[in-house]
């Protein structure tokens, strides 16, 4: 239903923002404003302030704004509907009447809420029976308290037809029974129970809610051998399994507080690490994560973190998280990923040693893009030039299903490091800060400019960088891993002419597409591309002469050291000079290396 400008303005003008945020923030008056400590960063000086007067509150240190409503959705991780309701509750305002249609839904909706809560109840109170000793005891021999049953609502399911007949006692219908999730088709017709039986019996019961807390349906599990060991209420009207999260309810608080959550595979574990302290764990519902539980779980956090069993199935399942969560990421949101010791799950972590034994590998947890270098890495051979480009390729594949371009970009850029980490990790790693050799503008200019043509930046900028730019570019296509390795920063260069820039965007092309990175395929594929006449001037003898070390036969940590010292002499450089790359402006359509740049 959508609520109406004016109650929204009604709502805000009843409440005020400083005493809203005062429950959770310890707030000075400061004049007309209030100050405190943001509650959505951490900081010693308080920058967050809050306005009565002009209705909202920010905070001059990270950013973050907005009124009431906003600020109770933040921390208390709720819908706008949600928090409307709340703040509506306290307000003593009562939300707009829906039209008729919609009043009959919620009605609806209403009564089957009363039905999977007396449900609940009952569930509670045989596990509480003689009936349900055999269940108490397997919870209790699992190291759970009553408390924590109690907390999580904990119970038992015994025989067919039990569940049925006490809540037809109640008042309740088949169909609406049916409708909730609690009664399925019975295997036979001719059934006494009226052709319909308890979905759930035999089985410890925990109620799944809503984020407020609702029971919407139930999870099963069965205390001896039979399959399947777990069982989910079917989808309903009000059970989504793919867009709920167990656990949620008791975890929201918590997580809202530390802005972090963990997700488990079970009940069992989220319950166990609850009990143990880890207040704000939570777990799919049997089902590989979906897109509306990440985005459940990125309204708690910035960067969940995923902790799966330590057999394959979960290192399947951390595979197919982090597969799914590519696509969706944005800047400041990912996942982490907890590795567990083999065999081990945090519920038997926890028996075996408490809390501390799950928190040894939670303190060491894996950004996404290792869990993806590790998929397409998997103990594969990456000896032959072939195999490495195909690592290439998959890996470059896996960064543009990010749809997010920045994020996307910092993806291929990250790729990158780790194969050139990979490829080359005897070799001198590129510093372009500070090169080697190079250690001041004289040595730079003598090392590109001055010692092969007795030129320098400073007497013939633009003869110096040009053949500076020829050396660069056969450095690159004899060198292709330098590419790589140094694609971000050969980005924000401009090169003396046009066709040179031309042919250094070609490249870079090449190298963020995955292609092949072999120096032969590199100039094959120039020259199909209209630089076969450039190449001939760029790969000439002549360049070589001049700068051995851009030969495809030189040694690569020499190609590396050089490539260093040129990125530093550029990137110094453009500090004095104007956005066209030359000192004193030059013609980017410039083609005759014998002309003189020309003030643009």
């Amino acid at each position: 239903m959508a609520i109406p400008t004016q109650f929204l303005d009604e709502l805000r003008a009843r409440l005020s923002v400083s005493e809203v945020v005062g429950r959770r923030v310890k707030l000075t008056r400061k004049g007309r404003e209030h100050l405190g400590l943001c509650p959505f960063h951490s900081e010693k000086s308080p920058s967050f302030s809050v306005s009565d007067e002009k209705g909202f509150f920010h905070c001059f240190g990270c950013g973050a704004h907005g009124d009431v409503i906003s600020f109770v959705m933040q921390t208390e991780s709720l819908g706008f509907a949600e928090a409307v309701e709340k703040l509506a509750a306290e307000a003593g305002l009562e939300l707009p009447r829906a039209t008729p249609g919609q009043r009959e839904a919620e009605q609806h909706q209403s009564g089957l809420h009363e039905i999977l809560e007396s449900a609940t109840v009952w569930f509670e109170a045989q596990l509480r029976s003689p009936a349900g000793r055999a269940a108490m005891a397997y919870l209790t021999g699992r190291g759970l308290a009553a408390e924590t049953i109690a907390r999580f609502r904990l119970g038992f399911a015994p025989g067919h037809g039990a569940l049925r007949q006490a809540l037809l006692h109640q008042g309740a219908s088949d169909a609406q029974l049916a409708e909730a999730g609690l009664v399925k088709p019975s295997d036979s017709a001719s059934s006494k129970s009226g052709g319909s039986r308890d979905a759930f019996y035999d089985r410890v019961i925990f109620p799944i809610s809503d984020r407020r807390g609702r029971v919407i349906g139930f999870g099963g599990r069965t205390m001896g051998d039979a399959k399947p060991k777990y069982i989910n209420s079917a989808d309903t009207p009000l059970f989504h399994k793919g867009k709920l999260l167990y656990g949620l309810a008791q975890a929201r608080a918590a997580a809202a507080k530390l802005r972090e959550v963990i997700v488990v595979e079970g009940y069992m574990d989220a319950i166990t690490l609850s009990q143990a302290g880890f207040a704000h764990v939570v777990a799919p519902l049997g089902t590989a994560l979906t897109e509306e539980q990440l985005a459940l779980l990125w309204r708690l956090a910035d960067e969940p973190i995923l902790c799966f069993d330590g057999d394959a199935a979960g290192e399947r399942a951390t595979y197919r998280a982090a597969l799914r969560a590519l696509p969706l990421l944005k800047p400041g949101k990912s996942l982490r990923f907890v590795t567990l010791p083999a065999g081990e799950d945090p519920d038997s972590l926890i028996q075996a040693g408490g809390a501390g034994a799950f928190s040894a590998p939670l303190a060491g947890t894996r950004p996404l893009d290792e869990v993806v270098w590790q998929l397409e890495l998997g103990g594969r051979k990456h000896d032959t030039p072939e195999r490495r480009a195909a690592l290439a390729e998959r890996l470059y594949a896996r960064a543009r299903e990010v749809a997010d371009r920045a994020v996307q970009d910092h993806y291929r850029a990250a790729f990158r490091r780790r194969l050139d980490a990979l490829f080359h990790p005897a070799e001198k790693k590129l510093n372009w800060r500070q090169p080697g050799r190079a250690r001041g503008r004289r040595d730079l200019e003598s090392a590109w400019g001055r010692a092969p043509l007795g030129l320098t930046v400073r007497a013939d900028p633009n003869a110096a960088l040009l053949v500076q730019d020829r050396i660069l570019l056969a450095l690159l296509i004899n060198h292709p891993t330098l590419l790589l390795a140094e694609a971000e920063r050969l980005a924000e260069l401009r090169l003396a002419t046009a066709p040179l820039d031309r042919l250094l965007r070609e490249l870079l092309n090449v190298a963020v597409s995955g292609g092949g990175l072999q120096t032969t395929g590199l100039a094959s594929h120039l020259s199909q591309h209209g630089f076969a006449e450039l190449l001939g001037t760029v790969l000439g003898r002549s360049v070589q002469r001049l700068a051995p070390y851009s030969a495809p036969g030189a040694a690569s940590a020499l190609a590396a050291e050089r490539l260093a010292e040129y990125l530093y002499m550029r990137h110094r450089a453009a500090g004095v000079m104007p956005e066209s790359g030359l000192a004193g402006g030059y013609d980017p359509e410039l083609k005759d290396p014998g002309q003189k740049g020309r003030v643009a």
